[in-house]
């Protein structure tokens, strides 16, 4: 063998050693990958958490209390106790929830727990209670609070910090627990009751849903970078604080709560229901009933609790009013006369499923009978279509298509057929849900029926306003804990309506109550008149429309004083509607400046949204809510103790505190991102194992 040739077959050989060293390095990359990323949805099945300490939040499964540690592991608090107390009054309730931080541990500890309340609730107090002490909590604009709140946590004082995530969604944060101690912080809100069809009820959301999030994973901005999430979702493009909404959780049954209520109706009452909890009534008077929970439940699914006046006592209107910093406030609620028609205009109704995994279990079983409901409605002068989604989108027919047997039935097999699984890609199935809108002689109305477990609401919310044309949207929340802000806010800007099925039982009724307002008038354009010379400033400023049996629901603010009257006009399906209502009478309240000033940040955070995030309504938000003590997007509530409680030489954890798993979710996993990151890495690695091996042939 020639030195020539040896030199070449040695260089051959180490060529091949240094490529198959690198193959084998890229391989064994992707494979850890594969196992890395995997591994997060094996922790999230575990059903039994016999460790203290886990290394992923996706190990967890519901809103649980967790301490971060140094070395970035998490140790797991043993729960959250929860007290609710509410009291209605009338259209009103203010609640006070008492959350009570227990450490469990033999280290100092800073809780970090997410938690759900009503979609509508002006949250305006905050308390930290130690031992018998309280510390009443300061309004600041939310950077500043993040500030106070951190200084504190480092200087070893206890400190609690309460933020907005979403509209029924929030964070209270709690620095410098002390070993085998615990902490108490008191948030107290108000919010008006739901009333439709005679019925009064009251919603208080007991779990956040785990969210699904969609979107490229990205660096925080400069909204959230001076405070990391906890959540087990990194955060991306599409919803850029994913990691503040995507609480641990776990399949323990943690985080107990005990709830008792005092309701004076106002009126005589016929009835009290508790719709998913057993409860025990105690009348306190004639027109007074205390109603609690038989036994404390766990966080699992949502408490709503629904009452009747008794036959022909039910008001048809009310009045509140309050002087507040030298301005009127009055909070009126309307029922206009029925509107109702013989005769019921042809309709072209899209029916929209949601399939993803998150509707595994009960849910799915609900929607489907609720949508079988719904296409037993249809009449021969209807049009149809289906709409399912998951991760990807499927439409039944190409266009809508007539009511007739032929096509029912093929409609019912595809309801049949459908399971439970994948992402919840809602956007797409929105979008196209949209479309089609030739046929203006129909009334064209879409029925969502999801869970609304997604973290891209405003997206959402962009793309309904931009694209509704003639459409309507009516949201059905489906489960045990629906996402209400989702729900509530996706049918106002679709000029729709909401409503909730929690249970089998329910179907039937609900989605009958639902069809007697798709199938009568509505009261449109709606506005409010006043024949003075007062500046009148009214919320919403859009006035939803009106569907049967709905009252209408506006606050009012007057600089000096409320007019003698207003007037309200609208138009239904035949004739101009109008009614005038006096306001020199009415019940006082200390609630309606408070209520006022919640519904206009709702309405200036939908122009922030859709407007392209401006400066100025940001400082008009954030204004009015430090005037009216108010939690929102850009304010924060901060409680400190002066004293300094622990041991600078002493380290503080943090812990993320778990919440329930929903009840009725059949889904292991936690939803994750659609976005093929992972599969699109491994792609990328064979491809470039491919073109060496190629260039080294060729070569």
């Amino acid at each position: 063998m020639t030195t020539k040739t040896s030199h070449h077959l040695l260089h051959s050989l180490l060529t091949c050693f240094i490529y198959s060293g690198f193959v084998g390095l890229l391989l064994s990359i992707s494979l850890a990958a594969v196992i890395l990323s995997t591994s997060a949805l094996q922790a999230a099945e575990q059903d039994d958490l016999t460790l203290n300490r886990i290394n992923q939040l996706s190990a967890l499964g519901s809103s649980q209390l967790v301490f971060r540690q140094k070395d970035g592991d998490y140790v797991i608090s043993s729960q959250v106790a929860t007290d609710v107390d509410i009291e209605v009054s009338g259209l009103l309730a203010r609640v006070k929830v008492s959350q009570t931080f227990i450490n469990d541990s033999d280290q100092w500890q800073e809780g970090i727990y997410v938690f759900p309340l009503p979609e509508t609730a002006a949250v305006d107090h905050l308390a930290m209670k130690i031992g018998e002490r309280f510390i009443d909590g300061e309004i600041q604009e939310k950077k500043q609070a993040q500030k106070t709140y951190q200084q504190a946590k480092m200087a070893g004082k206890r400190a609690s910090l309460l933020e907005q995530q979403r509209p029924n969604m929030f964070t209270s944060s709690v620095a410098n627990i002390a070993p085998h101690d615990e902490i108490t912080i008191v948030i107290e809100y108000q919010q008006t009751l739901q009333h439709e069809n005679g019925e009064f009820s009251l919603r208080y959301p007991m779990v956040v849903a785990p969210r699904y999030i969609p979107g490229k994973p990205i660096m925080m901005d400069n909204e959230t970078v001076s405070f990391s999430g906890t959540g087990w979702a990194s955060n991306t493009e599409q919803v850029i604080d994913a990691s503040f909404i995507t609480p641990p959780v776990t399949t323990q049954e943690i985080n107990p709560i005990t709830m008792t209520i005092k309701l004076a109706a106002g009126f005589p009452i016929a009835t009290v229901n508790s719709s998913y909890h057993q409860v025990d009534q105690q009348p306190l008077s004639d027109d007074i009933i205390q109603i609690s929970l038989a036994n404390p439940e766990i966080t699992n699914r949502d408490f709503e609790l629904v009452w009747q006046a008794q036959a022909s006592t039910s008001p048809r209107a009310a009045l509140f009013k309050q002087h507040f910093n030298g301005d009127e406030y009055a909070l009126l609620m309307l029922t206009p006369p029925s509107q109702q028609s013989n005769e019921i205009a042809a309709r072209e109704l899209v029916f929209v499923i949601d399939t993803s995994g998150s509707m595994d279990g009960t849910s799915i079983k609900q929607a489907k009978q609720a949508l079988l409901y719904g296409l037993q409605q249809l009449r021969p002068q209807d049009s149809f279509n289906i709409i399912r989604f998951s991760h990807d989108v499927e439409q039944l027919f190409p266009t809508a298509m007539a009511a007739d047997s032929e096509q029912l039935s093929i409609a019912k097999r595809f309801v049949a057929s459908l399971d439970a699984g994948g992402g919840t890609e809602m956007l797409p199935a929105l979008a196209l849900a949209l479309k089609n809108q030739q046929d203006s002689s129909r009334l064209r109305q879409v029925v969502f029926l999801t869970d609304g477990s997604v973290g891209n609401e405003d997206a959402l919310f962009s793309e309904i306003k931009q694209n509704l044309g003639n459409s309507r949207l009516f949201t059905v929340g489906i489960g045990s804990a629906p996402n209400s802000h989702f729900m509530n806010r996706a049918a106002r800007f679709g000029r729709g309506t909401h409503s909730y099925i929690g249970d089998l039982a329910e179907v039937t009724d609900k989605m009958q109550a639902l069809f007697n307002k798709l199938s009568h008038p509505v009261i449109t354009d709606i506005k409010v008149e006043t024949a003075g010379k007062e500046q009148l400033e009214v919320w919403p400023q859009v006035i939803p429309d009106l569907y049967q049996d709905q009252p209408l629901l506006v606050v009012l603010r007057a600089s000096e004083s409320l007019p003698a009257e207003i007037t309200i006009k609208g138009e239904t399906a035949t004739t101009q509607w109008q009614q005038t209502v006096a306001l020199t009478n009415g019940a006082p309240s200390s609630a309606v400046a408070t209520l006022w000033a919640r519904q206009k940040i709702d309405g200036l955070m939908d122009n922030y949204r859709t407007q392209g995030h401006p400066q100025q309504i940001k400082q008009q938000i954030t204004h009015l809510a430090l005037q009216h003590h108010l939690v929102s997007k850009f304010t924060s509530l901060v409680a400190v103790d002066k004293t300094p409680v622990r041991p600078q030489q002493e380290s503080l954890q943090s812990k993320a505190i778990a919440t329930n798993k929903p009840a009725g979710w059949a889904m292991k996993t936690l939803p994750q991102t659609a976005t093929p990151a992972m599969m699109n890495m491994l792609f990328g690695l064979l491809m470039l194992v491919l073109g060496l091996i190629s260039r080294r042939r060729l070569g």
